[in-house]
């Protein structure tokens, strides 16, 4: 049986620096802010922790998921972690009284659940489980010591070229090399050089953008979709490490890459399953793998209803726009927001979830109906005020909803 920890013992909760992939997830979501990130990397501090867990399910890793039995006067601090390359091992404890230990090792303990008295209660989004009939996903098969080496085989501008919006449907071929991913997952590229303390760069995560059977159906290979980076978020200029490097890609070049990444932000697999998706700009990645995997089935006639809702500034900066055009009305209902465009107001996702408050109603009602986000992360309040008030118009409780679409793994976010 789990025993309570004797007062002077502590499970210390820490991140694994080899594994993480410095996605700023985890510091997003910590209520208390005990999470904080150096150049090098992200670290829970000791005396604010309460392990709450709000930042376990959210890590597309599993990184965030680890603890070490310490005494607490000999806790990892916030400084010694930063150092780290890699966890320490476990160590045995010298308890003063050995209350609570055997032959100086410490019992093994349960953490505190969220919602306990001393944890305050956290309300994420999304759902922090997949759909019930979901795929089962393999996850970190490559780390930053054993990355897997993938080769260019297409690199492509799937913007028009005379706008600012440069970004690139790039894929790699992983030859007889294992690397299996489902449709939500994505993978880590890790870009050559060094970065200004001298140290190796770490990998920056891309959402795959094809189906589980390839870009090319029944090939060892996946897509990314990558924007070039030339700003900050202030408007300054400033060149992406690695979004400059994918982009510059040629063919035959070689790729470092880890992961597979993510375990719930995966697509249902039943029969008559509806998808519901909703995105901005390069978070059409895995809306994308999605809509080809159903693409390619539509044959077999299992397919459920596909709605999307795409957010670009002007129809020619929006990724994809002429292949998504192609596809049947019959088979997607696409909705394309405009924010830019001098011909009509400026609209955003949550506008047109409001203007088809119908027939969003009318998937939301239906329990084979999954929700899937992706984009900015400031699209997260939009999306979930929109859906709230199309439910609330028509007379229902949103708040009921919401808890049973997170309960049931089928509202989802993946925002950055």
């Amino acid at each position: 049986m789990n025993a309570p920890l004797p007062p002077e013992v502590l499970k210390q909760h820490l991140i694994d620096p080899e594994i993480c992939i410095r996605c700023n997830t985890c510091e997003e979501t910590c209520p208390i802010d005990a999470i904080t990130h150096d150049g090098n990397n992200y670290v829970v501090d000791p005396d604010i922790c309460n392990g709450c867990m709000a930042c376990v399910p959210p890590c597309p890793t599993g990184s965030i998921d680890n603890w070490r039995l310490v005494l607490r006067a000999e806790a990892y601090s916030v400084q010694e972690q930063f150092g780290w390359d890699e966890l320490p091992g476990e160590k045995p404890l010298q308890q003063s009284d050995g209350a609570g230990a055997a032959d100086g090792v410490a019992t093994e303990a349960a953490m505190p659940a969220a919602g306990a008295p001393d944890a305050p209660a956290v309300q994420l989004p999304g759902a922090s489980i997949p759909p019930w009939s979901a795929a089962h996903p393999y996850v970190n098969l490559y780390t930053h010591k054993t990355p897997a080496l993938a080769t260019v085989v297409g690199n492509y501008r799937v913007t028009d070229a005379d706008t600012d919006s440069d970004i690139h449907h790039i894929v790699l071929e992983f030859g007889s090399v294992p690397f299996p991913v489902l449709e939500g997952q994505s993978i880590g590229i890790l870009p050559p050089g060094t970065d200004a303390q001298g140290r190796p760069h770490h990998a920056r995560q891309y959402s795959l953008a094809s189906p589980r059977d390839g870009e090319r159906a029944g090939y060892n290979n996946l897509s990314l979709t990558v924007k070039r980076v030339t700003e900050d978020h202030q408007g300054q200029p400033a060149r992406g490490v690695c979004s400059n490097y994918l982009c510059d890609l040629a063919k035959n070049d070689t790729v470092q890459v880890i992961g597979p990444f993510g375990n719930t932000f995966l697509m249902p697999n039943h029969a008559r399953a509806n998808l519901m998706m909703i995105c901005t700009g390069t978070g059409s990645a895995p809306m994308r793998a999605m809509t080809e995997r159903c693409r390619r089935r539509i044959e077999r006639g299992t397919n459920g209803r596909l709605m999307l809702f795409f957010g670009a500034r002007t129809q020619r900066e929006l990724p994809y726009f002429g292949p998504l055009m192609k596809l049947p009305r019959d088979f997607i209902d696409i909705n394309l927001a405009l924010s830019r465009d001098a011909s009509q107001p400026r609209r955003y996702v949550q506008d047109l979830i409001r203007e088809r408050a119908a027939d969003v109603l009318d998937l939301l009602a239906d329990p084979n109906t999954c929700i899937y986000v992706c984009g900015l992360k400031g699209m997260e309040s939009g999306v979930l005020d929109a859906l709230r008030d199309v439910v609330v118009q028509a007379g229902q409780d949103w708040t009921i909803l919401h808890a049973a679409l997170r309960r049931e793994g089928r509202l989802h976010f993946e925002t950055y």
